[in-house]
């Protein structure tokens, strides 16, 4: 968030913002699997903490940058976003990783609902925070604020948390083999296979966010402020069925609550697109977000314990390509599909093709629609 910002405040320019994404995505995706081979075969913790470690050499790189300013700061943010996306190639399968080997395999599901809940809270109150720092004192200083956090997480994580050693990787297999048999895993995994793709082709075809300036400006009339409580709409929904789930876990009927939240999703997304009335928009992504808030704990949950320990990090990682592909592939999706046919259409089509979507699913996947998280909480499958 906070990079697009400042390279639109140096370049005027929403072609670079395009640009950001794609540097920031491409090695994201091509070089998760990779990632994912070292969160299995080295300490999880370890690759974490040389994660923050670059996180934050990349916050003061980006801080140095900013007092060069011109075209020299704009080729800098382009080089970060790109290494930042590598880095996170190596990190997000390591730190998913970590956090189940930390977590026993009884409290899985309710651990699930307080880290998605602690991680959504964090998006919604970081990029305010920053934007406001951004705004009193500068990119620069933004940056040094920045580092200094990674650095104190990474001096917390290595304080809390003892480096555990490496799972038990097949020695003598190449990359490329371990890479294969963590998605032969996945594909041949009925729980887990049907999570990743209903999840990715709801988000495909379901999201709304890409085209929420046109229906803020030009359908509803409520001008940057409404867009912003639109903007902000799935994000409080999602972070209050988070919370809900802490209390109230969906354990026993898992699957069948997984297929009906991505269900009403699709209804809010078809809601949303037909209406002509601010309050109803608002609450039809309001809902959006809890149906979506709920399906992150149930598949945060089924990552946890229907994938072994030893391939947890694989696992992540061919979890992270379906993510990646779904978010930056569904904006583009939904604005070509605006060009063709116009935004309203291509929102409600969404909504009826993710329906459609998760009626295919419950039939081809009956394992997923089964699920019973409790079960496998109490026989440790993870």
């Amino acid at each position: 968030m906070l990079l697009g910002y400042h390279l639109y405040e140096l370049t005027h320019d929403p072609l670079s913002l395009g640009w950001l994404g794609l540097a920031q995505a491409v090695p994201a995706i091509g070089l998760v699997l990779f990632g994912g081979v070292v969160a299995d075969r080295f300490s999880r913790q370890r690759v974490a903490l040389v994660g923050r470690a670059i996180y934050a050499a990349l916050c003061g790189l980006l801080a140095l940058t900013s007092t060069i300013g011109g075209h020299s700061a704009v080729l800098g943010i382009y080089a970060v976003g790109f290494l930042i996306g590598c880095a996170s190639a190596f990190i997000t399968p390591a730190n998913q990783g970590l956090e189940t080997d930390e977590l026993p395999d009884g409290n899985a599901l309710r651990a699930a609902s307080m880290l998605s809940s602690a991680g959504q809270a964090c998006m919604l109150l970081g990029p305010v925070s920053a934007s406001f720092l951004f705004g009193a004192t500068g990119p620069g200083v933004t940056y040094l604020v920045l580092a200094i956090g990674f650095a104190l997480s990474g001096i917390i994580l290595a304080r809390a948390v003892p480096p555990r050693p490496p799972h038990g990787v097949e020695r003598g297999q190449s990359v490329l083999a371990r890479i294969s048999e963590g998605l032969h895993y996945v594909l041949n995994d009925q729980i887990l296979v049907g999570s990743m793709a209903l999840d990715l082709f709801a988000v495909f075809f379901g999201g709304a966010t890409a085209l929420l300036p046109i229906f803020a400006s030009d359908i509803l009339h409520v001008g940057p402020t409404g867009f912003g409580l639109l903007r902000s709409a799935m994000a409080i929904g999602s972070l209050a069925a988070m919370l809900i789930a802490v209390r109230y876990p969906p354990k026993r009927y898992a699957g069948l609550v997984f297929h009906g939240v991505i269900a009403g999703f699709g209804i809010a997304i078809i809601t949303f697109a037909l209406s002509r009335n601010f309050a109803l928009s608002f609450v039809a992504l309001l809902l959006a977000g809890m149906c979506d808030g709920t399906s992150v704990v149930v598949r945060r949950a089924i990552l946890r314990l229907a994938a072994p320990g030893a391939m947890r990090g694989r696992i992540t990682a061919v979890r992270m390509v379906f993510i990646s592909s779904s978010n930056e592939l569904g904006d583009f999706e939904s604005g070509m599909l605006a060009g063709a046919i116009g935004a309203v259409p291509a929102v409600w089509v969404g909504g009826v093709v993710t329906l459609a979507v998760v009626a295919l699913t419950a039939w081809r996947a009956p394992k997923l629609r089964a699920l019973d998280l409790s079960a496998l909480e109490h026989s440790g499958a993870g």
